[in-house]
């Protein structure tokens, strides 16, 4: 086999991973009566750690995922892949205790990654007869919830990062959720946008433009489009990690 040929098979390989990562991350076709969601991953690279899922589920529940591989490119790409993977698997077993799904999946990344490898995960269900939102969160960004009072809710970690320790316990915790209110879930790629003065756009960047756009009735859709153009500004478009937003709010 010729330099060339090789090239060309490494290029078409590097492609189909783009378009396999992608397609994990494509947002459902099924329209829920109860929810409004959106979400973007935007990597520095063709292949990066950040990930996102909406996984509509029975009895119109909408299941959100939100992670963040340590690291950057391929290594990164294929340790988020083995735990979205993972996590779709034990989901088919144990749908109702968050808990022990997110244990399973721990297990699952730690005794199949290389050492040092691991990925920070938010894992909730949100539940429109019941009026709430259950949650794991996994060393991840505390997720917020924006009221439509306008008052803020952290969704704060209750458990290491899968894939750093063999046997990390999990707790599962709930959150109430009315007409109106705001969910977003985030990489620090968002949060951790600097800009030409090496200020951070920080959390309050973030819910400074998710509640002006709020106030302009945008989609969820539309208000993800929204939050990232106001990163960008602040940041002029210099982008250093992997950017993952995630939007959901309850009609």
């Amino acid at each position: 086999m010729t330099t060339d040929e090789t090239v060309v098979d490494v290029s078409q390989d590097w492609i189909l991973a783009c378009a396999v990562q992608q397609g994990f991350m494509r947002a459902p076709r099924t329209v829920s009566e109860s929810y409004d969601y959106s979400a973007r991953c935007r990597q520095v690279r063709a292949l990066g750690g950040d990930c996102y899922n909406f996984i509509p589920l029975e009895d119109d529940r909408l299941a959100l995922v939100v992670g963040d591989a340590s690291g950057k490119g391929l290594a990164a790409a294929l340790m988020i892949a083995n735990v979205q993977s993972s996590l779709r698997t034990a989901a088919l077993f144990a749908e109702d205790d968050l808990a022990a799904l997110l244990q399973a999946v721990n297990h699952q990344a730690y005794s199949s990654s290389l050492a040092n490898r691991y990925a920070t995960l938010f894992y909730g269900v949100f539940d429109n007869t019941k009026q709430t939102l259950r949650y794991i969160n996994a060393g991840h960004n505390p997720p917020v919830v924006l009221r439509r009072n306008g008052s803020v809710q952290s969704l704060e970690t209750s458990g290491a990062p899968v894939g750093m320790f063999p046997d990390s316990t999990y707790d599962e915790k709930v959150v109430e959720l009315n007409p109106g209110d705001l969910v977003l879930a985030y990489t620090d790629g968002v949060v951790e946008a600097t800009n030409q003065n090496g200020e951070e756009w920080g959390v309050d960047g973030l819910l400074k433009a998710a509640g002006f756009g709020a106030h302009r009735s945008q989609s969820a859709g539309d208000l993800v489009n929204f939050i990232f153009h106001s990163m960008d500004e602040f940041s002029k478009e210099h982008q250093n990690d992997d950017a993952t937003l995630a939007v959901v709010r309850a009609i």
